[in-house]
């Protein structure tokens, strides 16, 4: 599903425009982002949560050349899926 399709049937259920629609979504994206970025959990109960997660620095190798290469330190975004959408996803 694409955000196009998204809006669409949210607008569909909702009664409202795909214009006002996509901007509702927009602006809970940017929230997710801004609480992301400040290193806050986002949770919706139900149906998962995301939070910020560090790695650590590591050295890789090179499976070609059997070359070692450093990987940095980064942050990345992990998502845990709630118990209602796990059920509703497995029945």
């Amino acid at each position: 599903m694409k955000k196009s399709d998204l809006v669409a049937v949210v607008a569909q259920k909702t009664g409202l425009s795909k214009k006002d629609v996509s901007a509702v979504i927009d602006a809970s994206i940017e929230a997710i982002e801004e609480a992301l970025k400040k290193g806050d959990k986002v949770s919706f109960i139900g149906f998962g949560s995301f939070e910020v997660v560090k790695r650590a620095p590591r050295v890789a190798r090179v499976p070609g050349t059997n070359k070692e290469v450093k990987i940095p330190a980064s942050k990345s975004v992990k998502f845990k899926v709630g118990k209602k959408l796990k059920e509703t996803v497995n029945s």
